[in-house]
Order: C-alpha cells, then structure tokens, then sequence
C-alpha cells in the first residue's frame, strides 16, 4: 500500500479522494461508524471550490445560495432584541466573480463528508470506518501500522509507504510523534445544539443572519443551518472547571436555552443532536515527521469564526496529494515533501492569527477598525496566500505573505491569476487548465514553449501541458499577460495546485535547458 490515511474528517475525506485520483493505492481508517452527522464547517470559499473543481466534485456541492456571499453578524443581547454592532458582508462589494471561475459554496461538513467519501471509494480508495489505528512505527522505508476494529477484532498490520494524520486537533498520530503545538491552546469549551423549528420572521433566507449572542442570562452563537428545512444551530459554552459537564445538556435543558435566545416560550424545537466540541488555536511544530505527514486539526486547530479551518483542511489535503504522488511515481524527489510543511504551517498560522483577530473583534462591544473590510482580509488570505519552498523558484522577496488577489501580480509562489480566455467560441477559465499536471502558460509569441515542455516532459516522465494564449487560446479581455507578468515570448509555470512554480518574462537563450533545470529544482530531482 503506498499510503495510510488515518481520519475521515475533511481533511482525511479528501486527501483519499486527491491521492486516490492521482492512482495513488489508499487505505483510509476511522475509529467512529461513519461521517459527520454535525454541520459543523459551513460554507467553502473559492479556492476550496476550485480544489474539489480539480477533485470532480464540485458540482455535487450545495452550490452559493442567495445568502452565501450576502450575511449579517449581530452583535447583540436578544436576537430580537437591538443590536450592539452589525457586521454585514454583501457580495455587491466583494465581487468575487472577477476572481475565480469558482463559486462558493454552502454545505455543511455533514453533507460534504459523504460526498468526499463517496468519490474516494468510486476513483479506487479503501475507506474503512469502525477501525482505529493501534500503534505504528516508521523506519527509512515506509510505515508499519496496527489497526484494529472498534467491535474488539483483533488487530492486523499494515505495511505503508507513507502516513497521512488526519485524526484531529487530539489525534494519537501527533501526540506520539513528540510533535508539540504553538499558541493560545484551549479557548472554551462548548456544546452545539442542532434542532428544528419554525422561527417565523426571525430567519430571513435572502439575508442570513448569524447573532452573537449575551443577555446575562445565557450567551451563545445562534445561526440558521437550513432555512427551507427550518434546521438551526444554537452553541453555547460550558465550564468543566466548575463541574459543568456536557451531559448537563438535556433535551429539556436545551429547549429551555433556545426559547431563551428566541424569546419564544412556547416554542418547541426538535432537538435532532447535542454535540460537545472544545475551540481551540494552536499550530504543530512541525507537519512533517519522516514519513509521516499531519493534515487539518491534527496540523491546526482554529476557531471557527471566519470560515478557515474546513477549508484549510481541503487546502492541506490537496497539497501533499499532489506532492505524495509524485514522489511515489518518481517524477519527484523525496525532498518536495520538505515543501509540505515549508508552504503549509505559514498559511495555518496566519490562518490562526486571522480566526483569533476576528474573535477578538467579534466581543460585545465595537468591532476592531483598520480601513480593510473583513471580505477583502479573508480574500488576502484564500486567494492571495503565498508559498515559498524549494518548490517555487521567487524572484525578489519583498516579504509580503499575501498579495491583493483583485490586483495579482504572476509571481512565483502566489496562485494563478483567473483569466477568461477563448477556445473556440467557448469561455475557458485560465484555473480550469490546472489540478493535473504541470502547465505552461506562454504568450502568443512563444509557440516554441510547446517544443521545449515537450522535450523535458520525456527527459524527466512528469505531465507538462502547454498553451499559447493568443493561439489557441483567444485572449478577449487582453489582460492575461499583463495579469501574469510576462511578455509575448514568455512562460508560466503552474503548479498542480495552480500555484506559480516559475516564469520567464522574455524568451530565454535555450528555453528547453532553462525548463529542465527549472522543474529538476522544483521536483528536486
């Protein structure tokens, strides 16, 4: 077997389904009896869109509704009553169609766990729930891993090439490593209620509204999961210190507390589920351990304001996907995998940094002002995260971490810019060329790209799709070289990832020897 993923979380969920795309031989394990039932993680931004774009699954994801990209955080003591501070997100201002071909979606890890698992299984991928690992132990070569089902089977042992932990932020994989974890630690602990009711004028689908919520009385998140199934979720935090426990949540407990956020006392809610979770923020030191590699809350735990930790979780299953795989096939060295943790722990701590910002700003009281809306930051972040590693070949660093995704700049590291181009009397976005191989994206004056990506692609036995855009490729809008920093000779080199491994602005001297180097570097060959 080449690789054991340990979780079927969304982080495990997709990496199986991304390795197992690639041909990768998969065996996934999970000591619970099947996916989330909780709709925990809601909503995917549109770099997390595009990943599953590449995984053939996007189309099966509840699509951006009327209320994804337009909703209102209420800051307030009574969901009726007045509000303290509004936060209020409209996709008018966002404009995220000049960004990504990719919308945003609006599922819940409940339905988009059996959607990751179902692709899993159908591109070949062994998913076994009801089995947990026991111990495992590496040496140069591969892993070792006993596992054991949940029933009391006895255990058996599987040989691995390589160990994906996606077994969540108090995964054994970590601990056991002697792997340690940077930052606040735990933050609360709280129970999430999931129940149905009719709620009358208080949800208005066309503007969802989140309420952030403290009379003295009782304080917790209240947010509506499902508008046309009348599905919401209230959360609310407990003390264990004080002898507080989840099981102090009854159903009668809980409908005590939702008539009291509602201020409906006769309302009486179907309670569907009650669920224990701790919030937290800490980043592992390390996300690599030989041939161990940790993915999602086993990596990082984040609070849940702003979207973040699903879907870094999808963003860290399709970078090692691609990564493993190429190491396994051999058109990369071992040493890409250094650039697993080189590209990812930056993005989780910024992501940390960012969840902590808007807690903090989120308190009763005023939100934080900067000048700089909370859509633009979490669009910096998503879409104009940068990566640097021995996978990317920068230019001048100037240190930034992000750049402004509205205004991309084509260098190395950063995400590929969004150009709509023409093939035929057909729209085809520049990102729906990427999540296979390489490509090569040359100006309408570097046909002689095609030639060189030819012959290096034999040399080294790695996939390098070239197009010429203003050949084959109509360029309608005029804005692809300027979009992408080169010139009419240049190149682009995208990653599988649709990250910017390398460009050349004009033509080189000997573009073939110049793209050899450049992807013996990148591959670290």
């Amino acid at each position: 077997m080449s690789v054991l993923v340990v979780g079927a979380g969304l982080a495990g969920l997709a990496s199986a389904m991304f390795l197992a795309r690639r041909g990768v031989d998969v065996l996934l394990v999970e000591r619970r009896s099947g996916t989330s039932p909780f709709p925990r993680a809601v909503g995917q931004n549109q770099r997390t869109m595009e990943l599953l774009g590449f995984g053939g699954v996007a189309d099966e994801v509840r699509a951006d509704g009327p209320g994804v990209g337009r909703f209102t955080i209420r800051i307030a003591a009574s969901m009726r009553g007045p509000a303290f501070h509004e936060i209020v997100h409209d996709d008018e201002v966002d404009d995220a169609g000049a960004l990504s071909p990719a919308g945003r979606g609006a599922a819940g890890q409940d339905e988009l766990e059996p959607v990751l698992r179902r692709r899993a299984e159908e591109l070949g991928a062994e998913v076994c729930f009801g089995t947990e690992l026991v111990s495992f132990v590496q040496d140069g070569a591969g892993v070792t891993a006993e596992l054991r089902g949940c029933g009391g089977e006895a255990s058996s042992w599987v040989r691995a090439d390589y160990l994906v932990a996606a077994d969540g932020g108090r995964g054994a994989v970590r601990e056991a490593l002697g792997v340690g974890r940077q930052g606040p630690g735990s933050l609360s602990h709280n129970i999430n209620m999931i129940f149905d009711a009719d709620l009358g004028d208080l949800v208005d689908p066309e503007r969802p509204t989140m309420y952030l919520l403290d009379s003295g009385e009782v304080a917790g998140v209240f947010g509506t999961v499902d508008p046309v199934a009348g599905r919401h979720l209230f959360s609310t935090s407990y003390d264990p210190g004080a002898g507080e426990s989840p099981g102090d949540f009854t159903d009668d407990r809980c409908t005590e507390l939702i008539r009291l956020v509602t201020e409906l006392p006769e309302l009486e809610p179907r309670i569907r589920a009650v669920h224990p979770w701790e919030m937290a923020a800490a980043v592992a030191e390390r996300f690599r351990v030989g041939r161990v590699l940790l993915a999602g809350d086993a990596a990082k735990v984040t609070p849940p304001v702003g979207g973040f930790g699903g879907n870094t979780a999808i963003g860290d299953a399709y970078d090692l996907a691609w990564k493993l795989a190429a190491v396994l096939d051999s058109s990369a060295g071992p040493g890409l995998l250094d650039s697993y943790d080189a590209e990812r722990r930056p993005i989780a701590e910024r992501v940390v940094a960012e969840s902590m910002r808007l807690q903090a700003s989120r308190g009763f009281g005023p939100a934080a002002e900067d000048g700089v809306s909370e859509q633009r930051k979490a669009v910096e972040l998503t879409l104009g995260f940068r990566c640097r590693s021995g996978a990317v070949l920068a230019e001048t660093d100037d240190g930034a971490d992000a750049e402004d995704p509205y205004r991309p700049s084509g260098r190395p590291g950063f995400r590929a810019p969004h150009v709509w181009l023409r093939r035929g009397g057909e729209a085809v976005s520049t990102v729906g060329l990427f999540g296979r191989g390489f490509v090569l994206l040359a100006g309408s004056g570097g046909g002689f790209w095609s030639g060189a990506a030819e012959g290096v692609a034999a040399r080294l036995g790695v996939s390098v799709e070239t197009h010429v855009v203003g050949g084959e490729l109509g360029d309608p809008s005029g804005g692809f070289l300027a979009r992408y920093g080169i010139g009419p000779a240049g190149a682009s080199l995208v990653r599988p990832d649709g990250v910017v491994a390398w460009r050349s602005v004009a033509a080189p001297a000997d573009p073939e020897a110049v793209l050899l180097g450049v992807l013996t570097s990148v591959l670290s060959r």
